[in-house]
């Protein structure tokens, strides 16, 4: 009984919160927990032990947004430039909401509460965000796919977020470099995608 009263008053004395409220506070993150996980990952997996690494601990902040599923059958676009990619950001409600991830593009469009204008991800929509992810970033100088300078826990935290995508969502084409010949599968005609006025010029 000694042991119980001097836990008791250990733990006021160091959290400032009486003993029923600290449970009733730890009893509500483990229920709030279970709800965010069982947004996206199936029953089954819920009584397997969870493996903790530094990476999924940090991804978990981002964890939220993979609400959607990869239903339907979504157009396969091929080859893509970043310029293009640009046009699939939500705004056009006739396109699905693109985002890739290192050089791969994805069709987010079932979680467009995330992805979609105005959600909480909206700025990673018709961009390739692999920098952005990686560090848990929202700057916009860092949606970019520059991968350089990242340490290894950062790359984990990007592979973490890669396996999930493709996990959750259908892969629909890849990024090309500006200046690449893309064929467009509407019209199979090849288009040559140019850097900017000047090397078009240079072209010419």
């Amino acid at each position: 009984m000694g042991l119980y009263t001097t836990v008791m008053e250990e733990m006021t004395e160091y959290t400032g919160l009486s003993p029923a409220a600290f449970f009733t506070i730890a009893a509500l993150m483990v229920v709030v927990y279970k709800m965010v996980c069982g947004m996206f990952v199936s029953p089954e997996d819920f009584n397997q032990p969870p493996i903790v690494t530094a990476g999924n601990i940090r991804s978990n902040l981002f964890n939220s947004s993979f609400s959607g599923t990869n239903d339907g059958n979504p157009v396969q676009l091929g080859d893509m430039s970043e310029q293009q990619l640009r046009a699939y950001n939500g705004s056009d409600s006739n396109k699905p909401i693109l985002m890739a991830i290192k050089g791969q593009i994805y069709d987010v469009s079932s979680s467009r509460m995330f992805y979609g204008p105005g959600g909480p991800y909206g700025m990673f929509a018709g961009r390739e965000a692999s920098r952005a992810l990686a560090l848990l970033s929202f700057n916009p100088q860092d949606i970019n796919g520059n991968l350089e300078g990242l340490d290894d826990s950062e790359l984990e935290i990007l592979q973490d977020w890669e396996d999930k995508f493709i996990e959750k969502y259908a892969k629909v084409g890849q990024l090309v470099p500006e200046g690449t010949r893309i064929e467009h599968p509407e019209s199979g005609d090849k288009v040559e995608e140019s850097r900017n006025p000047q090397e078009k010029a240079k072209a010419q």
